[in-house]
C-alpha cells in the first residue's frame, strides 16, 4: 500500500480547488455576469470548508444531513456572490455540471480520478 507524500496531497488539493473554482467561475458568469477567477477560488474554498464542518456535524443525519450541508454551500456562494438563493443556487447547479464535465474528460485522458475540492458532491 503506497502512502501519498504531504506535497504530492497539497497538490492534488491545490489542482481540486482550481477545478472546483473553475465551476464556480462558469456558474457566476453565466447566472450573474461575475467574471473573477480569484473570487470564485476562495469561494470554492470556503464552500468547501463550510460543506466539512457542516456534513461532520449532521452529515450523519438520513437525507436532513446532506440537504441542510448543500443549503449551507449554497448560503456561502449566496453570501459571496450578487444576487438571491435562487441565483446561489443556479451557480452551484452550473459549477457542478462544468466540473462533472472537466473532471470526465481529465478521467478519460488518464489524468486525475473524478474528485475536486470546492463543488460538493463530485
Amino acid at each position: 500500500m503506497a502512502v501519498a507524500s504531504p506535497l504530492a496531497s497539497i497538490v492534488v488539493f491545490v489542482v481540486s480547488l482550481l477545478i472546483g473554482a473553475l465551476g464556480i467561475y462558469a456558474g457566476a458568469r453565466i447566472i450573474v455576469g461575475r467574471a473573477d477567477y480569484d473570487h470564485a477560488i476562495v469561494t470554492a474554498l470556503i464552500g468547501a470548508i463550510v460543506w466539512a464542518i457542516v456534513g461532520f456535524f449532521v452529515g450523519w443525519i438520513p437525507l436532513v444531513g446532506p440537504l441542510v450541508a448543500l443549503l449551507a454551500y449554497i448560503a456561502v456562494i449566496n453570501w459571496r456572490y450578487p444576487g438571491e438563493w435562487t441565483a446561489a443556487a443556479m451557480i452551484a447547479l452550473v459549477a457542478w455540471v462544468t466540473v462533472l464535465i472537466v473532471l470526465y474528460v481529465l478521467a478519460a485522458l488518464g489524468v486525475t480520478g473524478f474528485a475536486a475540492v470546492g463543488v460538493p458532491g463530485v
